[in-house]
């Protein structure tokens, strides 16, 4: 049998079934659930080992991306125990499991506190995604630099790699200058806007949005809980490049290799690889 992952749907969110196609690619089940019913049945979430977050638009950005939902998650409690959704989450990373934001499910991470999760304090917001400095929805194609050092699951032998971005809120920034040391020493700035040769630069258009350290990806502490801006499932095939006629590009996309990171240590991980 697969591992069963799950995917959000809903209230705005609108990259569920590239996602979704990704998942099936690299051998997971994906179940498809709105975030509606999730709050309906919180625990249910501990049926799965991979839980992604996927882009879009939640709640029409209202309040600023992901910002609406961000606070019913910290602050609503649901369910028979009357937990807070954001109590189920920690105790499914506690539980070994994995979670992946793309784009406004990064922004969701970040503004529950997930992210970047610092000394495993999961219940205070440290950094945010804000306007980009361009003041525009930025749609692109950007260069990644994978941090070596960093404990992320999920990008666990990534150099370099190539992915589309389209945002209009994906400027980090950080509450203090002690965050900021805290998020370099520990490794939780995971991949960075770079040029064509892997240089990492704070210079438009290679960093499309103005973010501290040309951050582009974050992780916690422990690696399974990882955020990122570009959007790994939009290129999971070598015809998603845009000069795939021209270059000698691999048939599976730099995108796919997170998700098979992703595969791979639920495999190794869980109890048989599955979870039902």
């Amino acid at each position: 049998m697969k591992p069963k992952s799950l995917i959000l749907t809903g209230n705005g969110i609108n990259c569920e079934y590239e996602t979704a196609h990704a998942h099936k690619l690299v051998g997971f089940e994906p179940d498809l659930l709105h975030i509606n019913a999730l709050m309906e049945d919180p625990a249910g979430i501990h049926n799965y080992t991979f839980i992604t977050l996927p882009g879009g638009f939640l709640d029409g950005d209202d309040l600023g991306s992901a910002k609406a939902q961000a606070v019913r998650w910290r602050y609503q409690k649901i369910g028979k125990k009357g937990r807070r959704f954001i109590d189920e989450l920690i105790e499914f990373v506690a539980k070994g499991k994995i979670i992946l934001g793309i784009c406004n499910g990064f922004q969701l991470l970040v503004k529950t506190g997930l992210l970047p999760g610092l000394k495993g304090n999961y219940d205070t917001q440290t950094v945010t995604l804000t306007f980009n400095d361009a003041g525009r929805f930025e749609d692109r194609w950007v260069y990644l630099k994978g941090n070596q050092f960093s404990r992320c699951i999920f990008t666990k032998d990534i150099d370099t790699i190539y992915l589309p971005v389209r945002h209009g809120e994906g400027k980090l920034v950080v509450d203090t200058q002690e965050t900021l040391g805290q998020m370099r020493k520990n490794g939780h700035i995971v991949m960075q806007y770079c040029d064509e040769k892997g240089r990492v630069t704070p210079e438009y258009p290679y960093n499309p949005n103005g973010s501290i350290d040309s951050a582009a990806g974050l992780c916690d502490e422990t690696g399974r809980i990882f955020g990122l801006m570009p959007h790994p499932e939009a290129f999971i095939h070598q015809t998603q490049h845009p000069r795939w006629t021209r270059e000698q590009v691999g048939e599976g996309g730099d995108g796919l290799r997170i998700f098979q990171n992703a595969f791979k240590y639920v495999i190794e991980n869980q109890p048989g690889g599955i979870v039902r």
